[in-house]
C-alpha cells in the first residue's frame, strides 16, 4: 500500500449537482428555482422568519421567560471625599449617611469607594467597602466594620 492507492470510502463523495446543463439533466431551464419571483432572482434571498411584511410570528407571540436584572443587588455608592463632612472620630452608618443626604432611595446597603481623599479618622460601619478605601481609612487611624 502506498499513497497512489488511497481513495475515499465508498459513499463519502457525492456527485456535484450541475445546474443549467440542459433539460435532460433534470436541472436545466430554471435550475431548480421555479418560475419568477423574488427567490428566483440572483441575490434574492429573504431572511429567516420574514413573512412578506406581515408582522412576523416571533413578534406576534407574547414575551415569556426569565430576566435576571430584577434580582440584581444595588448598593448606594459613597466616596471618601463625601465622608470629609463628618467630625473626626464619629461613627458613620447608613442612617447617618441618609440624614446627611448622601444616600437616597431603596438600596440593599452602602458601599464606600476610594474616590477622593480623607483627612480624618472615622469609625465606618457599612455593607461593603473597596480595598483602596479600607486602606486609606485604616492608615488614618480609623476603623471599618462590615455589617449585614
Amino acid at each position: 500500500m502506498d499513497l497512489t492507492n488511497l481513495k475515499p470510502r465508498p459513499g463519502a463523495k457525492h456527485r456535484v449537482k450541475r445546474l443549467g446543463c440542459g433539460e435532460s439533466s433534470g436541472h436545466g431551464k430554471t435550475s431548480g428555482k421555479g418560475h419568477k419571483g423574488q427567490k428566483a432572482r440572483s441575490g434574492g434571498s429573504i431572511r429567516l422568519g420574514f413573512e412578506g411584511g406581515q408582522m412576523p410570528l416571533i413578534r406576534r407571540m407574547p414575551k415569556r421567560g426569565f430576566n435576571n436584572t430584577q434580582f440584581q443587588v444595588r448598593y448606594a455608592e459613597v466616596n471618601l471625599s463625601d465622608l470629609e463632612g463628618f467630625d473626626a472620630g464619629s461613627e458613620v452608618t447608613e442612617e447617618l449617611l441618609r440624614a446627611a443626604g448622601l444616600v437616597r432611595g431603596n438600596v440593599a446597603g452602602v458601599k464606600v469607594l476610594g474616590g477622593g481623599s480623607l483627612t480624618k479618622a472615622l469609625k465606618i460601619s457599612v455593607t461593603k467597602i473597596s480595598a483602596a478605601a479600607r486602606t486609606q481609612i485604616e492608615k488614618l487611624g480609623g476603623s471599618v466594620a462590615v455589617v449585614g
